[in-house]
């Protein structure tokens, strides 16, 4: 075991006034709690963007792939949730990634390094959130008034609305609720989006389908590590020392089936997408599969109430997504406008709430306005944010809490592989999803209402 700081280190003094800890990631929750919070974070719209990042791998690589990432991920959550858990034996229990990474890389660079990644992640899902959620409404609205006026960016705005109004619940744990129905919002319209393009494929309203790659290699390499940084986003959830910190103490173990509970619904949720949706349009797959399903002027490829079903549930699920990520940002807020000392619906900690929670999520609603970009913003935010907090950190994290010997080749060097294979897998999908960008930079312009 690692050598870590004395108990009283971090005294719970520290916390007495810490509005964040105290409201925000208030620690009351059951393990069946961890598994709807993660369920919400990693499950959710962004897998109708899975047959879009096959189209870069084709169908076994993006099979391999896909059932790589399941396992890589689900083992990477595991090692940090007992990272976590050992430092809770040793007399610290670390509620925010930041203060983990703090503790055990160091108070310098590294730190700045986390703080950074994460809030790039929980911006660019709660941005991207807004987007396919004003996307959604956009479909639906063509579909009723295929001459009304309102544009993109008007949805963008009511979207924006919505997660304004539920963005004053006030602690994680009492997100609960919306995170269960969340999970059952997402079995549903993947029952729904998996039906509707299995109809479509037996009929005869689709082209032919199309399954190959890149006509280059150098093609085919950066849409290769594209797809893989898709893989991370989809997967990646970046916020499970936040998710543990709501399990009331002692947390031994409760992760586990919460992650458990997790990965059974992701394993329903992402194949059937996957298969169905690449099945249907392989190489005409859109960055999101209901644009596919209901084209722009064209007839729906399959029925209307089906589809519209499905949509709402998205829309609705959206909104739990965008919450769930808006926690460690509402947690930092808090931390220095709260009074951790007086009532969490207190005038004085009510009011600095509603008015730092209004304008965080009214500059996500105007970004994702601004710049309708919900693929590439996808593969951007995995391979900058989710590869390293997830696919990285564990495993460093692991290897000096725990130190297990070099001669073990099932902890120690596994670790350092995934550490390896999946820095560099990062750095060139960065490459390769700013490169994706730049070329769609040119496809749209600032307030489009054509999302790329």
């Amino acid at each position: 075991m690692a050598e870590l700081p004395p108990a009283d280190s971090f005294p719970a003094s520290r916390r007495k006034n810490d509005a964040g800890a105290a409201f925000v990631l208030e620690s009351k929750g059951e393990w069946w709690h961890a598994g709807f919070h993660l369920t919400t974070a990693i499950v959710g719209p962004p897998i109708l963007t899975l047959p879009f990042a096959f189209r870069g791998l084709g169908w076994i690589l993006g099979f391999l792939c896909l059932t790589a990432m399941a396992a890589v991920t689900f083992y990477s959550y595991y090692l940090l949730s007992k990272v976590l858990e050992h430092c809770e034996k040793h007399g610290r229990r670390h509620i925010r990634f930041r203060e983990l990474a703090a503790d055990l890389l160091g108070s310098g660079w590294m730190l700045y390094f986390v703080v950074f990644i994460q809030a790039a992640v929980n911006t660019g899902v709660g941005v991207a959130a807004i987007l396919l959620g004003g996307e959604c409404m956009e479909l639906m609205y063509w579909r009723l008034y295929p001459k009304g006026e309102l544009k993109l960016y008007h949805f963008i705005a009511m979207v924006s609305v919505g997660m304004i109004m539920i963005s004053q619940i006030p602690t994680f744990h009492s997100l609960r609720h919306i995170n269960f129905a969340s999970l059952l919002l997402s079995l549903a319209y993947t029952f729904f989006i998996a039906s509707a393009s299995i109809l479509a494929g037996t009929s005869d309203k689709v082209p032919p389908r199309d399954y190959h790659l890149e006509s280059t290699l150098s093609e085919r390499v950066f849409s290769a590590f594209t797809s893989i940084s898709i893989f991370a986003a989809i997967f990646g959830n970046g916020i499970l020392p936040e998710i543990q910190a709501t399990l009331a103490p002692p947390v031994a173990g409760k992760m586990v089936k919460g992650l458990i509970m997790c990965y059974i619904v992701i394993f329903i949720t992402f194949y059937s997408s996957a298969a169905s949706g690449y099945w249907v349009f392989g190489n005409r797959s859109n960055s999101n599969l209901l644009k596919n399903l209901l084209p722009k002027n064209e007839s729906p490829l399959a029925p209307t109430w089906l589809l519209f079903l499905a949509v709402l549930f998205i829309l609705l699920q959206l909104l739990a997504i965008g919450m769930v990520y808006a926690q460690v940002a509402y947690e930092i807020i808090e931390r220095r406008s709260g009074d951790a000392q007086q009532g969490v619906f207190s005038r004085r900690n009510l009011i600095p709430r509603l008015i730092l929670r209004t304008l965080y999520m009214a500059m996500c609603g105007f970004l994702a306005a601004m710049l309708p970009f919900f693929g590439d913003i996808n593969s951007v935010v995995g391979a900058i944010g989710f590869i390293p907090l997830d696919f990285v950190l564990p495993m460093v994290l692991y290897n000096i809490t725990h130190k297990p010997p070099v001669s073990s080749w099932v902890t120690y060097w596994v670790n350092v592989f995934i550490i390896v294979a999946f820095s560099g897998a990062g750095i060139m999908g960065c490459f390769a999803s700013v490169r994706n960008l730049v070329l769609d930079a040119k496809k749209f312009k600032l307030f489009s209402s054509d999302v790329v």
